[in-house]
């Protein structure tokens, strides 16, 4: 009896797996037969084995070293975008007429592209690994004091109340009531910050004198057109993007479990 539960456990659990990756697995379907039918040139499209083979040679050889070097600088990055980022938001969150005061600068520079301030790093910090790490910082700060302070200004003022009218400290309103109230949108600034990080390490390991990286490496593929190489990094890159993503998740469930409750 309980071999059969575990059997049909174990059949939950495979088709809860392959239902959640269906996705997934018609994208691979269409590129093995996109390329198995030559509808590309095989030259630009390498099927789906033997991308993955050389990921996985490359894996034993020098893609761990690019991948842990861009995963460092995206975390250097989004940790100087948080530590800056946060109380920045909470006190223009926290005085409305400072943040309305200050809206059109926030505006501007949220709505220039980042890729767009790469000349004035450089002149600033010249061409070294700082550059990448201070203009990816730079763009994620922007996401993270923003959303921060959109959720600090938008704390249920009925809580504040009742807080006041109990007697509470503001020190205690602010840990209390603010401080809750405002991490769901916190975690979305930071889970987004993330992401925009890696998007802008990879594109100035492209095109500010990089010689590691996987934005170099990939670049590198293609620039010597060796294509299975090109995907297999792109794929490694996304693996890196996604898996970040997922920590985020997880941290956000744990210390926001009341989310949507």
């Amino acid at each position: 009896m309980s071999k059969i539960k575990s059997t049909s456990a174990l059949k939950l659990k495979m088709i809860s797996l392959l239902a959640s990756n269906i996705g997934t697995l018609i994208i691979l379907l269409l590129w093995w037969g996109i390329a198995q039918m030559q509808l590309i040139n095989p030259l630009l499209l390498p099927t789906p084995q033997e991308t993955l083979v050389t990921l996985w040679v490359s894996l034993w050889q020098d893609l761990p070293q690019d991948f842990f070097l861009t995963l460092y600088r995206s975390l250097y990055a989004f940790v100087i975008a948080a530590v800056m980022g946060v109380p920045v938001g909470i006190i223009l969150g926290s005085n409305e007429q400072i943040y309305y005061s200050c809206e059109f600068l926030i505006d501007f520079f949220r709505s220039t592209p980042a890729t767009a301030m790469f000349p004035l790093f450089l002149i600033i910090f010249g061409i070294d690994d700082f550059s990448k790490i201070a203009v990816a910082a730079f763009a994620a700060w922007l996401i993270v004091f923003f959303n921060v302070a959109y959720g600090v200004m938008s704390t249920r003022k009925t809580r504040i109340l009742a807080a006041r009218v109990i007697g509470a400290p503001r020190w205690r309103i602010f840990f209390d009531v603010v401080f809750f109230e405002t991490l769901p949108q916190t975690f979305i600034g930071l889970r987004t910050a993330i992401s925009l990080t890696l998007v802008v390490i990879i594109v100035a390991e492209m095109f500010i004198g990089s010689t590691n990286g996987m934005g170099q490496r990939i670049i590198d593929a293609q620039q010597t057109f060796d294509l299975k190489q090109m995907y297999a990094s792109i794929i490694a890159t996304g693996i890196m993007g996604y898996s970040l993503n997922q920590v985020f998740l997880v941290i956000e469930k744990r210390f926001v479990h009341w989310k949507g409750k």
